[in-house]
Formats: C-alpha cells, sequence, structure tokens
C-alpha cells in the first residue's frame, strides 16, 4: 500500500489536527494529533535526519544539511500548492470514518531497500498499532504540513532531542547522579 495524499487541518475547538492520508487504493485512514503526538513527531523526525546525516557529516554540517533540506522542500511545496490538485477523499475506510485518537507514536529510521524511511508507529487506544512507512517527499511533505500547523496552531517551537548517551555523559563530567525512571 503506498501513500497517494497526505491532508491534515487544525481544530481550534478540539485543539487537535486532523491527520488523514489516501493510498493508490482508494483507502484513506483519519487520525487525531494531539499537541503532544504532533511536536514529538516534528522533533523525533528532525532528530533521526541529523542522526543519519552524522554518520557521513560532521555534526555541525549535518545540522545545516537537514536545515537546508527542510528549507527546499518548503519552498517547493509553496510553488508545488499553486498548481496541485486538492486532497481527494476515498471511498474505503478500513477502521471507520472517524478519526481515532493516536495516544503515543515511535519513531524510528530503517533502512528499505536502498533507500532510508522513516516507520511511523501510530499506538492507537486498546493498543492497536499502525505503521507508516515514509521516505522522501512523502516524509518532507508529512513534516512540513505539521509544521505550519503547528505555528498556525500557537504549539511554540518544536522541542529539542536530548540524546540519552550525551546526557549521561554530561551528567558523569558534572558528577551529577544519572536520573531513573
Amino acid at each position: 500500500m503506498k501513500i497517494k495524499q497526505l491532508n491534515a487541518s487544525y481544530l481550534a475547538y478540539d485543539d487537535r489536527l486532523l491527520f488523514r492520508f489516501n493510498t493508490d487504493e482508494n483507502t484513506e485512514f483519519r487520525f487525531w494529533f494531539t499537541r503532544r503526538v504532533t511536536l514529538f513527531i516534528l522533533a523525533a523526525t528532525q532528530h533521526l535526519i541529523v542522526k543519519k546525516l552524522e554518520q557521513t557529516h560532521t555534526p555541525q554540517a549535518a545540522k545545516a544539511i537537514a536545515e537546508f533540506g527542510s528549507d527546499a522542500v518548503h519552498v517547493t511545496q509553496d510553488q508545488d500548492q499553486k498548481g496541485s490538485e486538492p486532497f481527494q477523499p476515498a471511498d474505503n475506510f478500513p477502521f471507520g470514518a472517524d478519526p481515532l485518537l493516536v495516544m503515543d507514536v515511535k519513531c524510528s529510521l530503517e533502512k528499505e531497500l536502498l533507500e532510508d524511511v522513516l516507520s511511523l508507529e501510530l499506538i492507537l487506544p486498546g493498543g492497536a498499532h499502525v505503521n507508516l512507512k515514509l521516505a522522501g517527499s512523502i516524509l518532507h511533505g508529512m513534516c512540513s504540513l505539521l509544521n505550519q500547523l503547528r505555528e498556525h496552531a500557537s504549539w511554540g517551537n518544536v522541542p529539542p532531542v536530548v540524546d540519552q548517551v550525551s546526557n549521561e555523559q554530561e551528567n558523569k563530567k558534572e558528577g551529577a547522579k544519572p536520573s531513573v525512571h
């Protein structure tokens, strides 16, 4: 199943995003993203992309490349939206027409064939999981869309992800005890 289009909108009354995507098989999935889920997706995706780039670049170069890529996608999407077709709702709703609330999210980068893809695991009520594999323009499009809606909703800045390893190293340098959860 390949994602064809993404769509999201901010609902101020609910303080949530309605995230929808459809597939080439005329299937549509609808989810509610809370502020916490949205900010986590944006922070984790940005962090994972930078970490992947750090495998072949310095940390400063990796961050600059990621920011440049994000800015370039944003400009390209602004140009594409002028002539792009609107989101086309599908006829089939495997989980029903009502959106499902995403309770939590897990993100990881995986290798699929020759391409790096973001594995976005949406955790739903009752413990059900939906796993999306996003790469290339769909991944950047999702991040750009969520980021625009985050700004529109006034949800603040995307929080930085603190690397657990570097955080533990800092605690050792300072003589602090590591936190236990």
